[in-house]
């Protein structure tokens, strides 16, 4: 199965803004400036084109190895991988999660819930050598083709996922970020023209998101982890909830009118509410005009051992089109 080459582009440009960032030692704290346009993740009409809840048994991806490796060594090896259902495809800027697979979900899952989709990865770099170095997959929920553009932030696009942490026992034992849900968004943004003049504002994408970070155990601390936003309008990571229990985690984002991207989750497969709000910013000091793709981040140190294992379920997309 191949993936068209409006699909191709799409994952092409999901690279992240500081791919490096991704990797950091400490964050920060980033307030939350605006509550003027709130939205719920999970908020308006649910887009049935998009997303997935891994409830059919023949569920089943195409992986087209070796993967992609293009942010690495500039080769994307197509085709793509991509899903039987035709709802995900592969990044192909730096290759989809070496497993990919529908399993039954784990205890305490959504009420009714049969099946969930595992990822996990040894080799997140170049396909055929470790390069010690903490690397990512990308996997990606399949929004432009399937609806025929981007949503407007006039439409208040909203997502949810559930996400299951496993035990302590079972994470790569690395402090760092392991899992990432982001969006691909872009902004208006004025370029550099020649001399005197400007070339004028042009579209630019970029990556706002959660990750799960571990925090490796010491004499003092017991393990756990912490969810971290990507970005505060500099563009630096920072910190929100510290998860001291594996388990079920609710997380959501949602894209306003207003050019802000709102983060929310809790504990538990229940409904985000209002409750549920961590912060609202402006990544990078953009104002969203649209949004492109969800996708999800499988990180590993790239040294021979398996990432943390990943469970998701119901990926969902929402707006509030009238």
């Amino acid at each position: 199965m191949q993936v068209n080459r409006f699909t191709v582009w799409i994952a092409h440009r999901l690279r992240s803004a500081a791919s490096l960032g991704l990797f950091f030692g400490a964050v920060s704290f980033a307030p939350n400036w605006s509550f003027a346009q709130l939205v719920v993740p999970g908020t308006g009409q649910r887009v049935t084109k998009v997303g997935d809840d891994f409830e059919d048994p023949k569920w089943a991806y195409i992986f087209n190895l070796p993967k992609s490796s293009d942010e690495n060594d500039k080769q994307q090896r197509l085709p793509a991988g991509a899903a039987k259902n035709g709802r995900w495809f592969e990044g192909v800027m730096r290759g989809q999660p070496d497993v990919i697979e529908r399993v039954s979900t784990p205890e305490g899952g959504i009420p009714g819930s049969t099946g969930s989709l595992l990822l996990r990865s040894k080799q997140t770099g170049v396909p055929g050598s470790f390069s010690g170095q903490n690397q990512q997959d990308d996997l990606i929920v399949d929004v432009n083709s399937r609806l025929g553009g981007p949503i407007p932030v006039s439409w208040s696009p909203n997502a949810v996922v559930r996400v299951y942490l496993p035990p302590w026992d079972q994470w790569e034992q690395r402090l760092g970020t392991s899992f990432g849900f982001r969006a691909a968004c872009q902004a208006y943004k004025t370029k550099k023209g020649g001399l005197f003049r400007s070339a004028g504002p042009k579209l630019e994408t970029y990556w706002p998101g959660m990750f799960i970070q571990f925090n490796k155990p010491d004499a003092r601390n017991s393990p756990s982890a912490t969810l971290v936003m990507r970005a505060g309008p500099s563009g630096h990571d920072f910190a929100g909830p510290r998860i001291s229990s594996p388990g079920w985690w609710t997380l959501g984002m949602s894209f306003t009118p207003d050019g802000q991207v709102h983060y929310y989750a809790h504990p538990g497969v229940e409904d985000l509410t209002a409750q549920d709000h961590i912060s609202s910013q402006n990544p990078y000091g953009f104002r969203c005009e649209r949004m492109d793709a969800v996708f999800f981040n499988i990180v590993s140190g790239d040294n021979g051992n398996w990432s943390t294992p990943w469970i998701i379920d119901d990926p969902t997309l929402y707006y509030t089109r009238r």
